[in-house]
């Protein structure tokens, strides 16, 4: 905090490597956490911003200092339950892709159980899904290439299996 300007938080020129712990900016453990003027009343928020994003894993409300006027400076308490709120929201993003991206079902044909999985690849030019089938030991019975918006139940799966494998129409 520059003493001449107490509401300075040094956050100007901050690309610099390194922790750095002060009032409004806390970087440490890859995150960085601003503390910012919110935009929607008088208050304050904060930001979580993980090292090489551009864009916050979260933002949210900011206490108040005891002046009620400015806000409350960030210390290693705050800035580690900060951390694992982030770590928390990211973990649960990828984990929302990887269950759109990634379906699979079960099926049994002639007593033989088989894994159908489909996997989308969310390319930006050509987006495509790979249909998979494993046996009960995890060998690769077959796999073929699809659209990625190819539905996968159980009865397109049994369809494809019954099919010899063939490419779904």
């Amino acid at each position: 905090m520059n003493p001449t300007n107490p509401h300075d938080d040094g956050a100007a020129g901050d690309e610099a490597s390194g922790p750095v712990h002060k009032a409004r900016l806390w970087r440490d453990k890859g995150w960085t956490a601003r503390v910012i003027k919110n935009e929607d009343d008088d208050g304050w928020a904060v930001a979580m911003i993980k090292d090489g994003e551009a864009e916050p894993a979260l933002v949210g409300p900011w206490t108040m200092g005891r002046d009620k006027k400015n806000p409350k400076p960030l210390d290693v308490s705050a800035f580690n339950t900060l951390v694992k709120t982030a770590s928390e929201v990211l973990r649960r993003h990828e984990q929302h892709l990887h269950a759109l991206h990634h379906k699979n079902v079960s099926v049994t044909i002639d007593g033989e159980r088989i894994a159908v999985t489909l996997d989308i690849v969310p390319d930006e030019y050509e987006p495509y899904a790979v249909l998979a089938a494993r046996d009960a030991f995890g060998e690769e019975l077959a796999s073929v290439k699809v659209p990625p918006t190819f539905r996968l139940t159980t009865a397109s799966a049994t369809a494809w299996i019954e099919g010899g494998y063939r490419k779904p129409a």
